[in-house]
């Protein structure tokens, strides 16, 4: 880890303007692992204009040379992988096996968008006039504005970098400030690669100071936020004014739904992945558990048992890490103790983790929730943490119509043996994915993922479908004079 993270702006590692800065502490212990670069608007005008001076030459070479240099990145990402994993390990206190699994996806997402330079179609079409063709191009925007989230840092980097820049686009990143290295790992191998200088640009900092200059800049064309659905409506207000392109992936509270006739054992084992892997710090975490009467006793025992065995560390051997900062586990805890206050019982966990082998560190023990409405405020807000309630149903009827009732609609899923109950629950279910036996969470490099309702705008990342975020369908015409040949 290197002491100083800087941005990264026309190619160059450079510090703020101002020459302001912040730590970064580790989750881990609470030691500080690195000053960072605080910028503001002066910042991210460099940043800005340094993408919009490289983008016209990026975006004139053809999709497939594009392609060719986004593969060369992704081969420097293979061959650095474990350098990324213990960047990404240390910045979230994430074992450094689930770090490094995590590297392999962004360089699997990274390869598909690199193919997507051969197929970077517009499409060729018929006209209603004689001697007339009629096509569609893809063009690039502009500069894009990438601001994502701490949870899965590299992933989430290449989940908008690599479909960004095969459109053509000049990138400025926004990294989150609680994995400012991850992101500067990330420029210094774009750029290794023979990414053409300003073409990438990494800005650090904070949301407010950082971010909200860079949504706001004229000169940025497109908009990417991952992010809580606060932000994201604010976001889409200044986008709006400004008639500005925008992707919004916004939070989730998932619905998980167990049958009484479902395979309980492996219900168990998604229903624990789902809640607490990462922490729970994963939009699409299963945090609503909603279970038939008939079998609720007995799988909420089960539950308990299991969610008591669970390591927690920052270790291989451990089965989920601690919160991002100090601030995301004092305000989880605060929620916890009010669900408490309004009649919920705590089947297991609640506490924060300070023993000797926990010290320092931000570890919340597993949690599961019972009594709780389903309007109370751990029912409805997504917290962001290993943390899930529990719901006791009649049937299928009053699952699919809990499930349904949330303001969010990202993910959900259904254990059951009976593929029409499963059928049904995936027609019905209001949610940009649907899950049958399996988890929540989890998006393949080729499949467009999204949500519903508060959990974003309708558009689509990653899959062939983020090439409709990052770049313009143009309509040429061309009329031919058939005497003139």
């Amino acid at each position: 880890m290197l002491a100083f993270i800087s941005n990264f702006i026309g190619g160059l590692a450079c510090p703020s303007d101002s020459g302001e800065t912040f730590e970064k502490r580790s989750p881990a212990t609470g030691e500080v692992l690195s000053t960072v670069a605080r910028s503001r608007a002066a910042d991210v005008e460099r940043a800005v204009a340094a993408a919009r001076a490289a983008q016209p030459a990026w975006g004139l070479r053809p999709g497939v040379e594009r392609g060719a240099i986004l593969h060369a990145i992704c081969r420097r990402l293979q061959d650095r992988r474990e350098d990324v994993a213990r960047v990404v390990a240390a910045e979230t206190g994430k074992s450094f096996k689930n770090a490094l699994g995590e590297t392999d996806g962004a360089i699997q997402l990274g390869l598909f968008f690199a193919g997507e330079g051969q197929r970077f179609y517009g499409r060729t079409t018929t006209s209603g006039i004689p001697h007339k063709s009629a096509m569609t191009v893809r063009e690039p925007l502009g500069v894009a504005g990438l601001i994502v989230a701490a949870n899965t840092p590299i992933a989430n980097a290449a989940w908008k970098v690599f479909p960004a820049l095969i459109c053509g686009n000049g990138v400025v990143l926004k990294a989150a400030e609680d994995t400012p290295a991850t992101a500067a790992i990330f420029a210094e191998i774009a750029a290794a690669a023979g990414l053409p200088a300003g073409v990438f640009n990494v800005i650090q900092g904070y949301g407010e100071e950082a971010g909200a200059p860079l949504v706001a800049h004229r000169d940025v064309a497109v908009i990417s936020f991952t992010g809580s659905t606060a932000v994201g409506r604010r976001i889409a207000v200044t986008t709006g004014q400004q008639l500005k392109r925008v992707s919004l992936e916004l939070g989730g509270k998932n619905p998980l739904v167990v049958c009484d006739d479902a395979d309980l054992g492996q219900a168990a084992k998604w229903v624990l992945l789902s809640a607490f892997s990462n922490a729970g710090q994963r939009c699409a975490a299963g945090s609503r558990i909603v279970i038939f009467e008939a079998v609720y006793d007995r799988f909420r025992d089960m539950l308990v048992e299991r969610a008591g065995a669970l390591r927690v560390g920052p270790n291989d051997g451990d089965d989920y890490g601690p919160l991002i900062n100090e601030r995301q586990l004092r305000t989880v805890l605060a929620a916890i103790d009010g669900a408490r206050t309004r009649g919920a019982r705590v089947l297991t966990g609640g506490y924060r983790l300070e023993d000797a082998e926990h010290a320092g560190g931000y570890f919340l023990a597993p949690t599961l929730l019972e009594g709780v409405g389903p309007r109370d405020e751990t029912s409805t807000c997504e917290l962001f943490a290993p943390v899930a309630t529990l719901f006791r149903v009649a049937g299928f009827e009053e699952a699919l119509r809990l499930a349904n009732d949330s303001p969010y609609g990202l993910t959900a899923c259904i254990h059951t043996r009976n593929i029409n109950r499963a059928l049904e629950f995936v027609r019905r279910i209001r949610a940009g994915v649907a899950v049958v036996n399996a988890g929540t969470f989890g998006s393949e490099p080729h499949m467009p993922f999204g949500g519903v309702k508060q959990s974003g705008n309708g558009s689509r990342e990653p899959g062939t479908e983020a090439l409709d975020v990052y770049s313009n369908i143009k309509d040429v015409y061309i009329q031919v004079d058939a005497g003139g040949v």
